[in-house]
């Protein structure tokens, strides 16, 4: 009986296909997904054709501009370097937050831990995301310019998801991000690439996008209506003709996922410029070896094929 058992669930394993093959999750949120399999974040694009569009978009975004991974070890003007985030529970205590933007911003209370990571740190004038993953609830918040006041906390926008659904912000609505993404599943992180497969699409930026946006976007952040611009929402990859073989293992493991799944463009900065979690183990002498490719390495991916879930 055991035999048939072990066979029976080998085979199992088999037929579950793209579900077995996204398994990789937090570990120390185990029990929750980094979104359904189907979600767009975890979608290949290998196989997809090339959009009609792509010589014009690359080279708006920046034909021969580097590759730059936004993240790493150590510290850079005495903070760590990316978008760091936290894991919560049931036990974390929840606090009311005040928005600037506070009709696309989702209204409930927020489990900011003691000591909450904030991107850029404490005295940031950046971006200062603050993610959090409630591994109680498997749902994902985030805030954008989160700040710590006498009379509480604010900040510029907040979101939260499920993380084990595929529903989408409100069209025309922002995020902690300006595409109205989720942040958190785009991010390349230390324990993915420890253990060899990023399996997810990376999050990245482009210096100048159009007044217009697609899936799996909802938000644009622009005045510029040209066509020459790339709307948020793009999806590029790396040409499969690139040979990774010899970049460090762990930006072989970076490139890997954009050849698979690609990137998606969530907000306007720096061309290309990728997005991940600090960590201590990062090298970055391995990372800045990304910097040998560039733009003419990307192409935009014709994802018209692929299905909208949460539509």
């Amino acid at each position: 009986m055991r035999v048939v058992l072990a066979v029976a669930a080998t085979l199992a394993v088999a037929l579950l296909g793209g579900a077995a093959a996204h398994a990789l999750r937090l570990p120390n949120a185990p029990k929750c997904p980094v979104f359904p399999a189907d979600n767009a974040w975890n979608q290949r694009v290998d196989s997809l054709p090339v959009a009609k569009n792509s010589a014009q978009m690359i080279a708006s975004i920046g034909l021969n501009d580097p590759l730059h991974p936004d993240f790493g070890s150590g510290r850079y003007d005495g903070e760590p370097i990316g978008i760091p985030f936290d894991v919560v529970s049931s036990s974390t205590p929840t606090s009311k937050v005040k928005f600037d933007y506070s009709d696309e911003s989702d209204r409930v209370r927020y489990p900011i831990p003691r000591g909450v990571h904030i991107e850029g740190g404490a005295r940031s004038t950046g971006d200062r995301h603050a993610l959090l993953v409630d591994k109680s609830s498997c749902r994902l918040y985030e805030l954008y310019d989160l700040h710590h006041t006498g009379h509480g906390w604010t900040a510029g926008s907040g979101a939260t998801w499920s993380l084990l659904s595929d529903h989408l912000r409100p069209a025309g609505w922002t995020s902690a991000d300006a595409a109205g993404l989720p942040i958190f599943p785009g991010l390349a992180r230390w324990d993915e690439v420890s253990r060899g497969v990023i399996d997810h699409a990376l999050r990245f930026t482009a210096p100048e996008t159009r007044r217009a946006y697609v899936y799996p976007a909802r938000h644009y952040a622009s005045n510029s209506t040209s066509a020459k611009l790339p709307p948020m929402g793009l999806r590029v990859r790396l040409k499969a003709s690139v040979d990774i073989s010899s970049f460090p293992k762990q930006a072989r493991v970076v490139l890997k996922a954009l050849q698979v799944y690609g990137a998606i463009l969530a907000d306007n900065g720096s061309p290309w410029y990728i997005s991940g979690a600090p960590n201590s183990h990062w090298s970055n002498d391995g990372l800045h070896s990304l910097g040998r490719l560039t733009g003419a390495d990307f192409e935009v991916v014709n994802t018209s094929s692929l299905p909208e879930p949460g539509r």
